[in-house]
């Protein structure tokens, strides 16, 4: 059997020209890096100039960013509202529904809209609402969500004044139960209301029925109206 032996000067050719692939391609991997960071940059340069406020998760659903508008609205720095620092704002009465409807957007991929109470620099509570997308980078590869924030108190203020009876008999109910008002408020079949959170018909039904008992009421409208005298949907 013989064997062939490659010559020395063609075996430190490719050795060679592997290294020079290896270079230019080190060197284009650089260039990618450099590019994102410029990118980057130039986009939170513009993002901490606008006036709503701003912010990005990573694919774990942890916050990686929010703008100078939310800081200065939050009152604090973004090391602090980073990760699952900025669920602190939250109010008690609203964190449940918000992270759920957050997380189930984020499985899914889908974009979300959603308002919420959100404590502000100074101790007091404003609404909010809040709209997020999925993100995506060059490669098409799922990167996180990004989505903005307007402080609306102003506007609820101006279409109603809460009732004060309404709002101690909607949140004398459980958590899970004003989160199937809400979503029966907005419109919601119960199939809808018992997919979007992620239960079964029979459970999303007999949470409607312990409602309407609660409430001394017999059917939607009236919960509907509960819903809004109290605050948690608009008319």
């Amino acid at each position: 059997m013989v064997k062939l032996a490659m010559a020395p000067g063609k075996l430190l050719d490719e050795v060679g020209e592997m290294r020079e692939k290896l270079a230019q391609l080190e060197a284009e991997l650089q260039r990618h890096r450099e590019t994102q960071q410029t990118a980057e940059a130039h986009f939170r340069l513009l993002a901490d100039a606008a006036p709503v406020m701003i912010w990005m998760s990573g694919p774990d659903a942890l916050c990686t960013y929010v703008n100078r508008a939310w800081i200065e609205f939050r009152g604090r720095t973004l090391d602090e509202e980073a990760g699952n620092g900025w669920i602190e704002g939250l109010h008690p009465d609203d964190r449940g529904l918000c992270l759920e409807t957050y997380l189930k957007a984020f499985g899914t991929r889908q974009p979300f809209r959603m308002r919420c109470r959100v404590r502000r620099a100074g101790g007091e509570y404003s609404w909010v609402e809040d709209a997020g997308v999925p993100r995506y980078d060059d490669g098409g590869v799922f990167a996180g969500f990004m989505g903005s924030a307007i402080d609306i108190t102003d506007r609820k203020r101006g279409i109603f004044t809460p009732d004060q009876a309404s709002v101690r008999l909607v949140f004398s109910l459980t958590e899970r139960e004003r989160q199937v008002l809400v979503l029966i408020a907005q419109g919601k079949s119960t199939k809808e209301t018992a997919s979007q959170l992620g239960i079964s018909y029979k459970t999303a039904d007999s949470h409607r029925s312990r409602i309407l008992e609660k409430l001394g009421v017999h059917e939607t409208a009236s919960m509907v109206r509960y819903a809004i005298r109290a605050g948690l949907i608009e008319a």
